[in-house]
């Protein structure tokens, strides 16, 4: 035990020292003022503790100065934010670069969400996949490590539900707007809206199982801010479940479908969504009314199976070649049927001879 709070003691003085020269090389090799203000301010937010999160003043000065000014000014914010998150091989470093990257998504300027929502501008690279992100210090940092990849792909949902709506989940306060602009839609296009969100939704809950015994301050704070994402998409979806619901007996039956197998992508992740985030009221009506715009659906679909098996007969008209299909309904029960030896007839039991035209 006491090897390995002397390493982590070891560990923490080795960080400090690391940001400090991050500070030293950023005033040294910076030939702008206002550059020099803005690395050094990301590195004051994104320093090597573990235990504690960058603090609101400090994520402000990031955001203020890079979402004040040029377009210049904001690719820089941007470019090292990112440039400080691929180079580091800590999971502290990282968890907090995603942080305030999120913190820009949620509350940042227009021109900041630009900057980080096309970056790099000459594209080609996936800057968020942090997918083989490992942290082999010890065994705090790798297990910190696997919130570093939920995390980054978290972001990136974020980014990408946002390019598949036209906006920013933080931007569209406004519910009855919100009601218009989805009510306009076709229903495919409303489908593939729910489809990303949904693919939000799954990212989310798979969070590490360390998440039932956080106590972490940076985690903490990683977990709140996803959980007003997740009320947000919520919400989002909330509003497209009741216009297809609205919808349904228009639906196609591929279009029927697809809302079926999405209803129920949604509920799979029920019990890991209320362990994850606290219960509110919102929840239950949120859930209730996935329940019953999936019952409608099942109704719907069996209803069109009965229809389908109404079909009664399918009678053969002037051999193979000639086919006609048409649904009879017979005044009185059904008699066995048999085909003629020649013709394209049948006959029943009766010795008549039932030919539909």
């Amino acid at each position: 035990m006491g090897i390995m709070i002397r390493r982590k003691k070891l560990r923490n003085l080795m960080g400090i020292v690391k940001d400090k020269a991050s500070i030293i090389k950023a005033i040294t090799l910076s030939t702008s003022l206002h550059a020099t203000s803005m690395r050094v301010s990301i590195i004051r937010a994104t320093t090597h503790d573990p235990s504690s999160p960058p603090s609101e003043n400090r994520i402000s000065a990031v955001m203020g100065g890079g979402g004040q000014g040029s377009r210049t000014i904001s690719s820089t914010c941007i470019n090292t934010l990112m440039g400080r998150l691929q180079a580091t091989r800590s999971a502290a470093v990282a968890l907090k670069c995603l942080l305030v990257a999120h913190n820009i998504v949620s509350t940042g300027s227009f021109i900041l969400k630009d900057q980080l929502s096309f970056y790099p501008s000459t594209g080609g690279q996936n800057f968020l996949n942090l997918s083989k992100f490992r942290d082999k210090s010890d065994n705090d940092t790798w297990q910190m490590s696997s919130w570093v990849r939920w995390y980054a792909a978290v972001v990136e949902q974020n980014l990408m539900v946002s390019r598949v709506m036209g906006y920013y989940l933080c931007n569209n306060l406004d519910r009855n707007n919100n009601n218009n602009k989805v009510s306009a839609l076709s229903s495919w296009e409303v489908l593939s809206e729910v489809d990303a969100l949904l693919d939000y939704v799954e990212c989310t809950r798979d969070a590490p199982d360390s998440f039932k015994n956080v106590t972490n301050g940076l985690i903490h704070d990683v977990l709140e801010l996803v959980g007003k994402d997740y009320r947000l998409v919520q919400r989002e979806l909330s509003i497209r479940v009741k216009e297809l619901g609205d919808r349904i007996h228009g639906l196609s039956s591929g279009e029927l479908t697809r809302f079926l197998e999405g209803l129920n992508r949604v509920e799979d992740g029920k019990e890991s969504l209320s362990s994850l985030f606290k219960k509110r009221r919102s929840d239950d009506e949120f859930w209730d009314l996935i329940s019953q715009v999936k019952m409608r659906i099942l109704e719907i679909i069996m209803v069109k199976k009965r229809e389908k098996e109404t079909r009664l007969m399918i009678t053969w008209v002037g051999g193979e070649d000639h086919v006609q299909k048409k649904s009879t309904r017979l005044s009185e029960p059904p008699q066995a049927l048999f085909r003629l030896p020649s013709g394209g007839g049948w006959s029943s039991s009766l010795g008549l001879t039932h030919v539909i035209v």
